[in-house]
């Protein structure tokens, strides 16, 4: 019977033991599981507060890209590379909030990229600053001179029959820079006169032709006299734009392409002629080969590097 209840009381401390046991192995794992709950919560919090403060560095920046755009457009410079990188900004800004996979290093370089950009942009601004003081403190020198002259001519009109011969000097000076100003101006085409030649060879001038007589269209203008231009051979490309804005071209009547903008350019035809500088006539005729469709239609003149003209006409 003794032995009995010593048996069980063994067993029940043995329970009683394996049972502390347990509940201290359920009790440390529970305490690690809630230490890395923590962990994940203060990793997540810090994540947050990167976004939240990487956020507000391209909000920062944004406004500094502004006072940026504003203060060159101010000052006269262009300000399209700043409002592309204002652009680029702003979808940075979007894919921030709106990703799910951020990376905040590739963040942290962008905003390093900016802060460079702004930098390098602020160097331009005082040069530009630079430039504009100097070009201010040049038109009040000029300022100056010219109420100088003023004067001077108030004191040459008011002064005796001796100084004549000075003012005289001086107006023939001033109508000697007008007249050079008259011939820098640049060269011209003039009078257009656009015609319709149909298959019988007939001509008819207007702005409007019916389609079915069209067979060739001639384009005729005068070039403008200019002392300033050499009487050499020029070379004038004459493009037409049908009534949605394309070139008709055929290769194989001599269309091509010239240089304009430093950009390849399709033209429909051209032509070299000799400058004579007497207000010479030009015609271009071309014959397309095929129908002109209803429309307005714009002729282009080009020459060494200029758009020199345009005229229109239309096809019913």
């Amino acid at each position: 019977m003794e032995q009995s209840e010593s048996n069980n009381s063994s067993v029940l401390k043995a329970g009683l033991i394996l049972a502390v046991a347990i509940a201290a192995v359920l009790g440390y794992l529970y305490f690690k599981e809630r230490q890395k709950v923590a962990e994940k919560v203060v990793e997540v919090s810090e994540v947050n507060r990167d976004l939240m403060l990487t956020n507000t560095k391209l909000d920062s920046i944004s406004t500094q890209l502004d006072a940026r755009i504003a203060e060159v457009t101010a000052l006269g410079g262009q300000v399209d590379e700043l409002e592309a990188l204002k652009a680029q900004l702003e979808k940075d800004k979007r894919n921030l909030i709106y990703s799910k996979n951020v990376s905040l290093k590739e963040y942290q370089d962008k905003i390093a990229n900016y802060e460079l950009a702004l930098t390098e942009k602020d160097s331009e601004i005082r040069k530009l600053k630079e430039a504009n003081m100097i070009l201010t403190s040049e038109n009040e020198v000029l300022l100056t001179e010219k109420t100088q002259l003023e004067e001077v001519k108030a004191d040459l009109e008011n002064t005796t029959a001796t100084l004549k011969d000075s003012v005289f000097a001086i107006n023939t000076k001033n109508a000697e820079l007008s007249e050079k100003v008259s011939l820098a101006a640049a060269l011209r085409p003039m009078n257009y006169a656009v015609s319709a030649i149909n298959s019988r060879g007939k001509e008819r001038d207007g702005e409007e032709f019916k389609a079915r007589r069209v067979e060739k269209i001639k384009v005729a203008f005068k070039l403008a006299e200019n002392p300033l231009t050499k009487k050499e051979n020029k070379t004038v490309y004459m493009r037409m734009l049908d009534p949605t804005g394309s070139v008709i071209s055929d290769m194989a009547t001599g269309s091509g392409t010239f240089s304009f903008g430093g950009k390849e350019t399709v033209y429909t035809a051209k032509q070299t002629i000799m400058f004579t500088n007497n207000g010479q006539t030009v015609d271009f005729i071309y014959d397309r080969g095929a129908d002109y469709e209803s429309g307005s239609y714009t002729i282009e003149l080009f020459s060494e590097g200029y758009r020199i003209g345009q005229t229109t006409f239309a096809v019913k």
